[in-house]
């Protein structure tokens, strides 16, 4: 018998149906034992009743997690065990059959409950198993709705989906990079992206004038509250376009993803309302300020555009210069010749761009320097050689240099985005697989020993500290 799902027994009232799934909860009463069923649709109440003998006798060794396949009828309940505000509240299965498909042992974890009250570190060593609980499932799903809607959006738009390497050369993002050993140059090292921030800036060399992605980035960074060592950006760029044409391509989208998935919540002001940095830092004294009327209101949305960046900040530890946001940036026009003459540093405002939400960046991006030139001096304002410049951004250099047009993007914060959506306390209910808070996964193992082996084949050797 084909199998159904559990989201589709009310449309098989009285006829014969086949479910597969897990048991949620056995109750036995005896003469009857009732079972809630689950499955990645949702949750049936089932009853086998005294004639049905060999699903009684099945049945009566049933336990939760218990992984089966049922056959039974749908029936009506009766009108006084009706419960219109569950799902599947006005029916029950009959069950006439049961095969167990796998046992399982005792849930080291409750996972009937939202798990909150369990210890966290437990949660993500059985995350397998924390994964069934019902309000992580919704969070799961629901992010690969809002990922389905923004690929359909910006399909719609003209975009194209490209993924770019996760195997590349060290950047200057900020963070510390994660390295890669190559076996074949001993010596040698990849890195892993911090952001796709050159590639789709390459991408714009090569003509594709739309692109996005969900990228996957990786930063070494020591433990940070709620920061993961890899996490997920939308990142979009676009040929051709100013400051106001990216920020009002992603306000469109958010507006309608909000609308479309999440009837329910409240967006403040639309259109969102902008405000410069420093108006942000003097009213505010932060450059992501809460602007919420009711904070109280967890279904508030406050989305809110910060502009006019400087561009430059000292280095606490160098004393230097250093970029605020991103070094490929490029300075709105009026600063364009200061920049090129590195003069006037401390004032030159870059065409930066965030994007806030109740009080939290979950977006930024910028217009970047298409012209070769302009990217040079950065660096150089930097403090870096032209032997340095050279070496590391040569590629850059030489792509703008043949022919790039004007263009800039931005790049989503993903995973902190779905923590507001999903009113969570932080990204790691939202991601299948997360670390922990110091960058550890408690279920594999990692970061783990390797084998003498390896390392002997890379040319690797670890020197313990003292």
């Amino acid at each position: 018998m084909e199998r159904t799902y559990i989201k589709d027994l009310n449309l098989k009232v009285g006829q014969e149906v086949s479910i597969n799934g897990w048991v949620d909860i056995r109750r036995d009463q005896g003469k009857l034992i009732f079972l809630d069923f689950r499955d990645v649709t949702g949750k049936v109440q089932g009853v086998i009743l005294p004639n049905a003998t060999a699903a009684h006798e099945v049945g009566f060794t049933l336990r939760p997690e218990w992984v089966v396949c049922v056959k039974g009828k749908v029936n009506p309940r009766p009108p006084k065990n009706v419960q219109k505000d569950k799902q599947n509240g006005e029916i029950e299965l009959e069950i006439l059959e049961i095969k167990v498909l796998n046992e399982a042992t005792t849930p080291p974890i409750d996972i009937r409950g939202d798990g909150k009250e369990i210890n966290e570190e437990v949660r993500l060593k059985y995350r397998y198993q924390d994964l069934r609980r019902p309000r992580l499932q919704k969070n799961i799903i629901n992010r690969h709705k809002v990922m389905l809607h923004v690929r359909n959006a910006l399909a719609k738009e003209g975009f194209t989906e490209i993924e770019t390497p996760l195997l590349s050369a060290t950047t200057p993002e900020g963070s510390r990079d994660y390295i890669v050993p190559s076996r074949l140059e001993r010596g040698s090292f990849y890195s892993l992206p911090q952001s796709p921030q050159q590639y789709k800036q390459l991408l714009m060399s090569s003509g594709f004038e739309k692109y996005f992605q969900f990228a996957r980035c990786m930063r070494d960074e020591d433990s940070r509250g709620d920061r993961q060592p890899e996490f997920t950006q939308m990142d979009m760029e676009m040929s051709f376009v100013e400051r106001k044409d990216v920020m009002a391509i992603n306000e469109k989208i958010l507006i309608d993803l909000v609308t479309t998935l999440y009837p329910n919540k409240k967006i403040q002001q639309i259109p969102f309302p902008v405000m410069s940095y420093k108006e942000a830092m003097e009213k505010y004294g932060v450059d992501k300020p809460d602007i919420r009327t009711d904070k109280n209101d967890p279904d508030l949305l406050a989305f809110l555009w910060v502009i006019d960046w400087p561009f430059f900040e000292k280095d606490p530890d160098t004393k230097g210069w250093t970029f605020t946001h991103n070094p490929f940036s490029s300075p709105t026009p009026e600063f364009m010749d200061d920049l090129l003459n590195q003069k006037n540093i401390e004032n030159i405002f870059t065409t930066q761009y965030d994007i806030v939400l109740n009080g939290s960046e979950i977006g930024g991006g910028s217009i970047r320097n298409h012209n070769p030139e302009a990217l040079k001096a950065v660096f150089k304002v930097m403090g870096y050689s032209e032997e340095r410049i050279e070496k590391n951004f040569g590629h850059m250099l030489n792509a703008l240099g043949s022919g790039t047009p004007p263009h800039g993007g931005i790049a989503w914060g993903f995973d902190r985005l779905m923590t507001f959506l999903e009113v969570e306390p932080n990204i790691r209910e939202v991601i299948a697989f997360p670390k922990n808070g110091e960058g550890r996964d408690p279920m594999m193992g990692a970061p783990g020993k390797v084998m003498d082996k390896q390392l002997k084949e890379l040319g690797i050797e670890i020197v313990e500290e003292k």
